[in-house]
């Protein structure tokens, strides 16, 4: 069995109250998936997959880990960008997108 690589990460901060980041992420230099959210939620930072609204209201993934293992090496790979990303930004904490109103 062949790993999937994660060949490129990157974090996108937002100033909102739970969300803290959008990610993309590009797995062997040849598939992306965009619109990850890292999340702040009652246990701390989780990373959720990009997702579409049910008609009945609910949210379903569009694209999502199936093995735990590489769930686990996704989500601290981009937590560590993401840490990266704040210790980079202005006082350390996630920055407003252009356009976000206050």
């Amino acid at each position: 069995m062949t790993t999937l690589e994660i060949t490129e990460i990157r974090v996108h901060l937002r100033n909102e109250d739970k969300l803290k980041a959008f990610a993309t992420v590009t797995f062997d230099n040849c598939f992306v998936v965009r619109s990850m959210k890292i999340i702040e939620g009652t246990k701390g930072l989780i990373l959720c997959m990009p997702s579409r609204k049910m008609p009945d209201g609910t949210y379903k993934d569009v694209a999502h880990p199936i093995c735990m293992d590489f769930r686990k090496r996704l989500e601290d790979r981009v937590m560590a960008c993401y840490r990266d990303e704040v210790r980079k930004a202005p006082g350390g904490q996630a920055v407003k997108a252009a356009g976000d109103d206050e």
